[in-house]
């Protein structure tokens, strides 16, 4: 069971309104910096008493912290599509992990990328780090408004392959699959942690454009020294970077000089997962202090997130608390993650705001900043009104999820979550068959579970109303019906299907 706790406020108000277009002199640069994987009791900010990270908590304080920032999906690639377009991923079928199927395709060549909507108002575009929507030309991240790239094209990568005294790596028991060799990859029996990850390199090297690179050096330093780059290149033009890290995701690897910072945390997995979270936190913190030195602190809007919930695969090593459940679940823990903001002289600073927002309302956000034209069909929210100034009133909102056969939303205080059930005979496993390509993923014959949670009253999704309150069931799937209606099927289905237990029922996930 997931059960843990979160006290949070109900959600209520009017709608927001649209934000001007901003006078070009005025248009700052953006930068998106998205963590993998990041529990959402992984930071200083978010209450993390084990994990230090002074640099996130600066951008915390001088910025707006939201304490119920949701993603669009519970794992890392239809995550990144949804935030890219601002657009729900079912909308154009990017539903699953594609697990090796974005070297034959990606997201849609009809949606529009962020940084293809900042480039049309003169801005210039790099990213930095993981992309894992498509590696085919016309897929590629230069295909898709990007300036620039640095970054591996997978899901995962060997964060480093030449191991020196001090460094640490671990395995906890089922992470192996979830970078198993997950890009059809296969260590040879009897191989050791430094011959997969040497291998995993190989099949999922670092590239610089469109050309494979050698890379030394520790890849989360490696993506902020190229971020820094970035940067130094584009100054004296609006700049948009978009630094999608790997870290903390498997394989959990760190070097001695992060390690030993980290030495007064006696479990490994937990201080190896911490080690890449201080490498994580000191990139940030050299950004913001390259944007200093160059005096454009003022002038630049910073969003930090974790694309997803922290994995329960990799054990104790991170935390979703006090939330309930992990990456793959539509549980809190799952899909609401750490969601900072700060723009300095232009939003207040200082805010810890419980108002629900999501990823989906980046690109709106950024395109509103920009002065730029925002493309017809997103699903996001213009935030500038709500950052600006003193706090104005919360405002309605809500979220809807998919996967496959399985579906949740948020309406105000109200959460449901209706899941598949499992066959009769199937027991808890990570990996519980397959489903071929174009065989869309059904309801089964034992029917949907569904959980429906008040927020306001348990935010550690502990009590199941969904009994007591059929009414609210009711209303609810009528909505999640409405919204399914903007959705098409599934580009291919889910390759990792597990079946957890739940309040003791057998449950099918489609992560």
């Amino acid at each position: 069971m997931f059960n843990k706790s979160l006290i949070l406020a109900a959600v209520a108000g009017a709608s927001l309104a649209a934000a001007p277009a901003l006078a070009a002199p005025t248009r700052p640069n953006i930068i998106v910096i998205i963590a993998d994987d990041l529990g959402y009791g992984d930071t200083g900010a978010y209450g993390s008493p084990r994990v230090k990270t002074p640099n996130i908590d600066a951008l915390a304080r001088e910025g707006v912290r939201f304490t119920q920032g949701y993603v669009a999906h519970p794992v890392c690639a239809p995550s990144r599509a949804a935030l890219l377009t601002g657009r729900y991923q079912t909308r154009f079928g990017y539903e699953f992990n594609p697990v090796g199927r974005d070297r034959t395709g990606g997201v849609s060549r009809d949606e529009v990328f962020l940084p293809q909507v900042l480039k049309g108002a003169g801005y210039s575009t790099g990213m930095v780090g993981k992309w894992h929507l498509g590696q085919p030309s016309g897929y590629h991240p230069l295909d898709r408004g990007f300036d620039s790239f640095f970054g591996i094209m997978t899901g995962a990568t060997a964060f480093m392959t030449d191991f020196q005294a001090g460094d640490e790596e671990i395995t906890p028991p089922g992470a192996e699959a979830s970078f198993g060799l997950a890009e059809g990859v296969r260590a040879p029996p009897g191989a050791t942690e430094a011959e997969k990850m040497a291998l995993l390199r190989r099949a999922a090297p670092v590239y610089r454009g469109r050309e494979v690179v050698e890379e030394g050096a520790y890849l989360t330093d490696a993506f902020t020294r190229e971020a820094i780059s970035f940067i130094d290149a584009a100054a004296g033009r609006p700049f948009f970077l978009y630094l999608a890290h790997a870290a903390p995701h498997t394989p959990l690897q760190a070097p001695a000089r992060y390690i030993t910072r980290n030495r007064d945390i006696p479990d490994k997995g937990q201080r190896v997962y911490a080690a890449m979270v201080t490498a994580l936190d000191d990139g940030v913190g050299r950004i913001r202090a390259e944007l200093k030195a160059r005096d454009l602190e003022r002038n630049t809007v910073i969003v930090f997130l974790s694309d997803n919930g922290c994995a329960g695969y990799i054990g104790t090593a991170c935390t979703n608390g006090p939330l309930n459940g992990f990456k793959g679940l539509h549980l809190e823990g799952g899909v609401r993650v750490p969601y900072i903001i700060s723009g300095p002289g232009r939003f207040r600073r200082g805010g810890v705001e419980d108002q629900v927002v999501s990823s989906l309302d980046i690109l709106p956000t950024a395109a509103a900043l920009a002065g730029a034209t925002l493309p017809k069909g997103t699903d996001g929210e213009n935030l500038v009104p709500y950052l600006s100034g003193p706090k104005p009133k919360d405002f309605a909102r809500r979220l809807f999820w998919r996967s496959g056969p399985n579906y949740a939303v948020r309406d105000g205080a109200w959460k449901l979550w209706s899941v598949n059930r499992a066959e009769p005979g199937e027991t808890e496993s990570l990996s519980a068959g397959i489903t071929p390509d174009g065989v869309q993923a059904r309801v089964s014959a034992q029917g949907a579970y569904d959980m429906l949670y008040n927020l306001a009253e348990d935010p550690g999704e502990s009590r199941n109303l969904a009994a007591t309150r059929p009414e609210v069931v009711a209303r609810l799937k009528a909505e999640i019906t409405e919204w399914d209606r903007g959705n098409v099927p599934a580009q291919w289905t889910s390759m990792r299907q597990a079946v957890r237990r739940h309040e003791g029922q057998m449950l099918k996930i489609y992560p």
